[in-house]
């Protein structure tokens, strides 16, 4: 997306006059809170203040903030720490404000927005609708009950758009990419450190995993040798952990440099996406080992992948062997397989395939209540099920377009490897397919932190090279000569 403008003198008088007034209204509003809020709030607002200033001189770190804060918070579940949202969805909005205002401040007389959407862009755009839009307007023809769950998934995709959309407007030169890729990458290192430490059970981390990234207060879930971490979710931890091993491998193959340092970041992302303790997960870092060196012409690479994932395996040898333990049972089968065939049995394929519910779709909530879970819910387990469940046939059409055309163009954008953009395309490109094959399983293509960090890049591999001009309406920095 973006926005061009029809050329006038930016106004200085009405500016200087607006900025007056918001500034006047924030300081009235911080001095009424001094005055009211209790005293552990007073450091707090210094924070905001030093972090409004700094976004508002570099919107782009806003970007930064986003894609390296998010993985550390996104599974504090919602209302726990912020009204009514998860920590890294209050961050998104706060981000957001700061720089809507500054662009509001900035924006000159007789600008008028000219909005082009790529076609990369159109399908994301496709499938927020089908799974939003579309399906509460068939419920409501069908005489269906449209409930606070049905609305909450329908923001779904509409929260990741979000995230795409701060990121494509302030990220916009190859060292500001440079910047999301290696705040990427270090936050990955810590959510792989402490997954692995979680499903060891090494140095109290369990116990610290439960004081805030519980899901649904169910500590049963932080009971098993897997590697949730900060995201509360093993799978989608792991797929994070692979979007970064791409983000490494493509650094190193464009620079050859910090070889040492990006070879510890890849080493920590395998060790965390085979903590994570998933079949799937294991494939999915197969399929995106592959998609990596296909697309960097690095295929002979490949002979090095069985030591590293040998040598990683060894070291959370504890948590294969508790998934392998799943074999020896009196099906062979681990019970998670069975359960979660049977919980699409019961709960949703039969309602699924009744009638014309397959072509039109359910509901876009993806889960049901029940009594006996831990969490209170049972979850569609199965990616291509969710798409015909939440949106019919459009939706699962929109999903295999936006695979096609991102699939395309992260290839077209990552060749040759000579950019940071083009290190977030390979890493989009790995994502895309790897999610693609992962769907299969589970939706992952909606799994916090993960999928938030997928559209940022995407964000980034569209939005850098765009030109634009010093009276632009922009939320990003007027050019000085240098995703999600």
């Amino acid at each position: 997306m973006s926005a061009t403008m029809v050329a006038a003198p930016r106004p200085r008088v009405p500016s200087q006059l607006l900025m007056t007034a918001t500034t006047g209204a924030v300081a009235a509003a911080l001095g009424f809170l001094v005055v009211v809020a209790p005293p552990a709030t007073i450091p707090a607002l210094v924070v905001v203040s030093i972090v409004t200033v700094v976004v508002w001189r570099t919107p782009a770190l806003a970007a930064v903030a986003v894609v390296a804060i998010t993985p550390l918070v996104a599974g504090i579940d919602r209302g726990r720490l912020v009204p009514g949202l998860r920590p890294n969805e209050a961050l998104v909005l706060a981000m957001a404000g700061i720089l809507i205002t500054r662009a509001a401040l900035r924006i000159p007389t007789g600008w008028r927005p000219k909005i082009r959407i790529s076609r990369l862009e159109a399908t994301l755009l496709l499938m927020a609708v089908a799974n939003s839009a579309l399906p509460i307007f068939i419920m409501l023809l069908r005489g269906r009950t449209v409930e606070a769950d049905d609305i909450s998934y329908a923001l779904v995709l509409w929260k990741f758009l979000a995230v795409y959309l701060l990121v494509r407007l302030t990220v916009r030169t190859d060292r500001e990419v440079r910047w999301c890729l290696w705040a990427s990458m270090l936050t990955a290192c810590v959510v792989g450190a402490i997954g692995l430490l979680q499903a060891l059970d090494l140095l109290g981390v369990r116990h610290l995993l439960m004081t805030y990234w519980v899901p649904f207060g169910h500590d049963g879930a932080l009971a098993q040798p897997r590697g949730g971490s900060t995201l509360a979710l093993p799978a989608a931890t792991a797929d994070l952990m692979i979007l970064n091993l791409a983000v490494a491998a493509g650094l190193w193959w464009k620079d050859r440099r910090h070889g040492r340092l990006l070879a510890g970041i890849a080493g920590m992302c395998v060790l965390g996406v085979l903590a994570a303790g998933e079949f799937s997960s294991a494939l999915g870092l197969l399929v995106a080992v592959f998609c990596v060196t296909l697309a960097a012409g690095r295929l002979g690479t490949l002979r090095y992948v069985p030591i590293a994932v040998g040598g990683a395996a060894l070291l959370v040898r504890p948590v294969i062997q508790h998934r392998l333990a799943g074999f020896q049972g009196p099906t062979g089968i681990p019970i998670s397989w069975t359960v979660r065939l049977a919980n699409l049995e019961n709960y949703f394929w039969p309602q699924l395939f009744s009638g014309w519910n397959v072509v039109l779709g359910v509901r876009p909530a993806a889960r049901v209540a029940v009594a006996y879970q831990g969490t209170g819910y049972v979850w569609i387990e199965s990616g291509y099920t969710w798409l015909l469940w939440g949106g019919g046939v459009a939706l699962f059409a929109a999903y295999l377009w936006f695979v096609r055309v991102g699939v395309l163009t992260m290839w077209a954008a990552c060749r040759p490897l000579t950019t940071y953009r083009s290190v977030a395309a390979l890493a989009v490109f790995a994502g895309i397919v790897s999610t693609a094959v992962l769907m299969v399983f589970d939706p992952h293509i909606t799994y916090r932190g993960s999928a938030d960090l997928l559209f940022a890049l995407m964000a980034i591999v569209v939005g850098v090279g765009t030109v634009h001009t010093e009276d632009g309406p922009t939320l990003h920095h007027p050019p000085t000569g240098d995703r999600r």
